[in-house]
């Protein structure tokens, strides 16, 4: 694996970490019903557990797989025209600068992209009804494969950076990257969720990760890469 690909993969981490706020407004919600449809008892902890890891595992699985199908386009293109990876790098490094200004919270316009998704997902929304309430693991699992095709701006703007990758498998890692990313807003208790809360939350954390992702981005792009090479 790449160093280039690792800081990829890292930067897809810390948009599902720093943006996972986000997340628990979108899908916190059915993640909560969950603990609810529980009888309290022995083995409730147990149990509440692997409901919440099921539905997490479907929900980052559909994440990677989303991001497999965005990514097929862009390797088809950038295998047939050798041009296009340096265009598609371009709009890697845009979009990665808009989506670190929407993490410093200094510009959200990129999470309109949510919209785009909006038509598909009234057709899947249905299918939920069929795994409610969600009280055992074969109902958490589907739930979360569903529920990760829900019109999330913070998802979508992610899936149009993994789209721009070239390569496919790497485009359904970044989703997966990013999908864990996630996972501690969504798993964590007690004092560590705390501590991970005020971490994300934090205004000075959130610029610094917010400029970070704005640096990587304008290195993302061939020209300054070129122009750097060149001094």
């Amino acid at each position: 694996m790449t160093e280039s690909l690792l800081a990829t993969l890292a930067s897809a981490f810390a948009i599902g970490l720093v943006g996972s706020t986000h997340c628990l407004g979108m899908c916190g919600g059915i993640a909560s019903s969950m603990s609810l449809a529980l009888p309290v008892g022995p083995g409730y902890r147990r149990r509440q557990v692997s409901l919440l890891a099921g539905y997490n595992l479907g929900r980052i699985t559909s994440y990677a797989l989303i991001g497999l199908l965005a990514g097929l386009p862009g390797a088809a293109l950038t295998d047939a025209t050798p041009a296009a990876g340096m265009i598609l790098r371009t709009i890697a490094g845009i979009i990665l600068i808009l989506l670190g200004l929407a993490i410093g919270q200094w510009w959200q316009g990129v999470m309109r992209l949510e919209n785009i998704s909006a038509p598909l997902w009234q057709r899947i929304a249905p299918l939920t009804q069929r795994f409610m309430p969600v009280d055992r693991l074969s109902r958490a699992l589907p739930m979360g494969l569903l529920w990760g095709w829900l019109p999330c701006g913070l998802v979508y703007s992610t899936l149009a950076w993994a789209l721009t990758q070239g390569n496919a498998g790497h485009s359904a890692l970044i989703m997966f990257f990013f999908g864990l990313g996630t996972l501690p807003a969504m798993l964590a208790t007690g004092l560590l969720a705390r501590r991970i809360t005020e971490l994300r939350q934090s205004r000075s954390f959130r610029s610094i990760m917010g400029i970070a992702l704005i640096l990587f981005g304008i290195w993302t792009i061939p020209m300054v890469q070129q122009l750097f090479h060149g001094h």
